[in-house]
């Protein structure tokens, strides 16, 4: 079974990749949480953050994001001391920043997924890229960036943003021989 080149290397990214990667999801727990890890990620690699995932799903009581929202500085601080997360301070503060500002999406969009959907009239961007030469980031992220940022949100550079649309399905860039490409082609 053929897999996209960066979902080789272990079970982990394997199963992240056949299961989650690219699959178009309204989920807004899931939406929020593939947030929170794309913004740990900055600057690390995706597979340190796959094998701490359930630890942040443990610390952030399942990226509940009323839960998240309402974190205090003491809470903050008692997550980075006790989950074998990611002990960047700035990061795990915009777990709680980042909630509070997809609360306010919610009341002015209804959702945080209609808010992110809208960007592609509701329809994952499908790249049909032959091989694993994927941008670092597009136009598209670039907007999405700039326009989280606006209402406030922290750790969505263009970049983090582009990784977060294949995460919840946005952008569809399985290589071109890929089995998930090839199942959704023949649906």
């Amino acid at each position: 079974m053929q897999r996209c080149s960066w979902a080789q290397s272990n079970t982990l990214m394997q199963a992240y990749h056949d299961d989650e990667w690219c699959k178009p999801s309204y989920d807004e727990r899931y939406i929020f949480e593939m947030l929170s890890l794309e913004g740990a990620q900055a600057g690390l690699s995706w597979q340190l953050i796959l094998n701490k995932r359930s630890a942040y799903q443990t610390a952030f009581q399942n990226f509940d994001i009323e839960y998240c929202a309402n974190l205090t500085p003491a809470e903050l601080e008692h997550i980075c001391i006790s989950f074998p997360i990611v002990k960047n301070r700035n990061k795990i503060r915009s777990v709680q920043t980042n909630a509070l500002a997809v609360q306010l999406l919610q009341k002015q969009y209804g959702s945080f997924a209609d808010f992110l959907w809208a960007y592609v009239d509701y329809k994952p961007i499908d790249t049909k890229r032959p091989t694993a030469n994927l941008p670092a980031s597009t136009p598209l992220s670039e907007q999405i960036s700039k326009d989280l940022k606006k209402c406030g949100f922290k750790f969505v550079g263009p970049i983090i943003i582009y990784s977060f649309l294949q995460a919840i399905g946005l952008v569809n860039d399985h290589e071109s021989q890929c089995f998930c490409r090839l199942q959704q082609e023949t649906f």
